[in-house]
Order: structure tokens, then sequence, then C-alpha cells
């Protein structure tokens, strides 16, 4: 998020600092319950009324024809017939349907920034005929009620951090709006094979954006997918009025055409080490709670 309180960012805890806990918990009074579901339902007219506004603009129709655009290209026919899982293109092609995975962003119940991004996303599920309850969104900042917030509009709220580790098994719409580089290139890594990278549509940063204001040195040291992704990617910028500039600036649609990756060598692939930003000063992910009983991850991705 372009606002700080939403970016993913590591926050640590000052020296000799310590969790507060009381003694006893307290329970939640009848009426704090109540002002609790008067506010999500707030919140959610509020996020209606949102998409309401946005749909009118211009703006929206130009980033419906991208993205439909993209995952008109995007999407691979399935010789399968699994029920529920196909539709049709205007053409009468087979063509899986989409799911969609957003991490990043931010609490939406106090940024308004956040809150026309969420709705811009659920304008795109509509657009793309994704179920609303096939989109799949973290991020640490979601308070208790933002997260009823998103399962009362029939979304799913991820429980665990996946720190952006996802392996897409059929095409798939990640909604990434101003989200830290380690996230991208975590998904680029889990992903790099021509295969899963021509299933994902990315709605983000543009990552020549990203390489053009990154040292070159760190950019391939920490960031190796996101540098090498720029050369195998296709990014369609998309248009931002100059009132929503700190909503949708340096966003793009990406995708990865199969004929481009087919054509590399197998070397490409086959060197994939996982990220570990050792030498990384200002991480831009909240990096989820490991033990130490927990062994290294193998090779297995």
């Amino acid at each position: 998020m372009s606002d700080s309180v939403e970016e993913w960012q590591v926050v640590r805890r000052g020296k000799g600092a310590s969790r507060k806990f009381r003694s006893h918990q307290q329970i939640p009074s009848a009426s704090a319950c109540l002002q609790e579901q008067l506010d999500v339902e707030k919140l959610v007219r509020r996020i209606r009324d949102t998409v309401s506004e946005l749909r009118v603009e211009e703006l929206w129709q130009q980033w419906k024809n991208q993205l439909l655009l993209a995952t008109s290209l995007s999407r691979p026919s399935d010789s399968s017939k699994n029920e529920g899982q196909q539709d049709k293109d205007t053409e009468g092609t087979v063509r899986q349907q989409l799911e969609c995975v957003c991490y990043g962003l931010g609490s939406f119940s106090s940024c308004v920034s956040a809150r026309y991004q969420l709705a811009m996303l659920l304008l795109l599920l509509d657009a793309g005929q994704i179920p609303l309850k096939d989109c799949s969104l973290y991020d640490p900042a979601f308070s208790s009620a933002e997260r009823e917030v998103l399962r009362e509009l029939g979304l799913t709220v991820l429980a665990d951090n996946e720190e952006g580790k996802r392996l897409a098994m059929k095409p798939t719409l990640f909604y990434l709006m101003h989200c830290g580089k380690a996230l991208y290139n975590n998904l680029l890594w889990k992903n790099w094979s021509p295969r899963c990278l021509s299933l994902l549509t990315i709605i983000g940063n543009c990552f020549s954006g990203i390489r053009e204001r990154t040292i070159e040195r760190e950019l391939k040291r920490d960031y190796s997918y996101i540098n090498k992704a720029v050369d195998l990617c296709e990014e369609r910028l998309l248009p931002c009025p100059s009132r929503l500039i700190d909503v949708f600036s340096d966003t793009a649609v990406i995708t990865f055409p199969s004929d481009r990756l087919n054509k590399l060598p197998q070397s490409t692939w086959t060197d994939s080490p996982e990220p570990q930003y050792q030498q990384c000063s200002d991480l831009e992910i909240i990096l989820k709670q490991t033990s130490v009983l927990d062994s290294p991850e193998t090779g297995d991705r």
C-alpha cells in the first residue's frame, strides 16, 4: 500500500519491550458486540458504495478491458470436464475458470486507498466471472472486524501468512497492489517454470519500474526473480487519473506468454534457489512466525 501504515514491512520490537497480557480475559458486553456488528455493516455499505462509484468511472472500463484481454490470452484450454471448473468464451472455446489471490491490501477500514483498491478488486472479480469464494485474501494488517467484513462480502480470508509463496495450479489472478518487492519475488520463485508462470495474471506494480528504481546489485542479489521476469513478461500499464494517483499509480496487468517462456533454455529454470533476503536491510514484507523446531524447507516447492 502507498500509505506507510499498510505496507508489508518488518516490525521490530524495541529492546527490552515485551507484550502485556491481562490476567483475566474480559468478556465483551452485549453492547460492545452490537457496536462491532454495526461497524461491520457500516463498512460493508461503504465498500459497496465505493464499488458503485468506481463502476461509472471511465477508469473502470479501461481496467476491465485490459483484464479481459490478459486473461483471454493466459487461460489455457482444458480437456477435462469437471463441473464448475470451466466456462466458454465468446467463441465457444472451453477454458478453465480463474481463481484469485490478494495479498497486502492493507487496513481498508481506516485507509481510503485500501478501500478503493478493495472496491476495484470486487469489480474485477465480477468482470472475470470469478466466484467471490474463490478469491482468497491475506494481510497481517487486517483487524478481526475487517476479516468479518471480507467474509460478509463472500470472500475467503486466509489464516496463514504464505509470504507470497503460492503455487498456481490453475489460471490465477494475483492482486498485489503496491506490495513490497519480496512478495512479488517470492511468488515468482514459487512458480518458476514455464507451466506455472503461464498460469499467472498479476495486477500490481510494474516489474520494469521496480528494476529502474532499484540499485542493480541489490536487485540481482535480493530480487533476482523480478530482475529475470522483466524480460519474460508482458506488461500492460493501467490508466490512473490524477485524483486517484495514490491508489492506482504504477499499476500494470502482467502476464507470461507461453510462446516466450518455451523458447528459453532449460537452464533458465533449473537453478532456482529460494530467496533468503539475508543481506536485505529494508525487507518490505512481514515474515511468518516459525518455530525453532521447524526443519529447513527442502528443495520441493
